[in-house]
């Protein structure tokens, strides 16, 4: 399985194609919401609406589901989550090249720390406005994800900016979440659920 973390603010159609390449990869991507963030905060989208918005996402696909993380870095992440799985599960995590090289330079505040994750869990990359190029000793453990599409020029910055100024931005959200999403970031408020993702592969899990 793979994990798959992010602010979510909100989710756009890069995002689910970067999770729809990952399960190339694993059986299941698992869309992680980190209560806390180690570099943002909770902006324009409160944490209840980014849930609610990801739960949407994950019914729309049998390989999706959803969790909730208290970690905020990746290795927080990725050790909560192996707590709670057997030992046995390889877990994979998915992310995009900006996230790969931040996390690859963060200050941990301990020498290797990237390298462990690395050892511990195989990094998906997707390329965003270029490919990450991994050091020679993680190529091993680094795969590169095929994308169908380049969605260099979808963010969720950009989404948020073109609702503000009325621009077109419903073909770069996903149609689950375009009604919750205009009335999300065009008035500051949500009509949505924060039901558990139910369905076919879309149970909640909580890592």
């Amino acid at each position: 399985m793979a994990l798959f973390p992010g602010t979510w603010n909100p989710p756009t159609v890069a995002h689910v194609d970067i999770a729809r390449a990952a399960l190339g990869q694993a059986d299941e991507v698992i869309w992680i919401l980190p209560r806390v963030f180690p570099h943002k905060s909770f902006e324009a989208a409160e944490f209840e609406a980014r849930r609610a918005m990801l739960e949407r996402i994950a019914r729309e696909c049998a390989g999706f589901s959803v969790a909730i993380s208290d970690g905020g870095l990746y290795v927080e992440i990725a050790a909560e989550a192996r707590e709670y799985f057997a030992p046995d599960v390889e877990i994979a995590i998915v992310l995009g090249r900006d996230a790969a090289e931040r996390i690859a330079t963060w200050n941990y505040g301990v020498p290797g720390v990237f390298d462990d994750l690395v050892r511990r869990h195989r990094l998906l990359v997707a390329a965003r406005q270029g490919e990450y190029i991994p050091a020679l000793r993680h190529r091993e453990r680094i795969v590169s994800l095929p994308m169908g599409t380049n969605w260099d020029e979808v963010s969720s910055s950009e989404v948020r900016r073109r609702i503000a100024a009325g621009g077109d931005w419903r073909h770069l959200v996903p149609r689950a979440i375009t009604e919750m999403a205009g009335n999300l970031y065009s008035e500051g408020i949500i009509h949505g659920e924060t039901r558990t993702a139910a369905g076919s592969g879309s149970a909640e899990r909580e890592p």
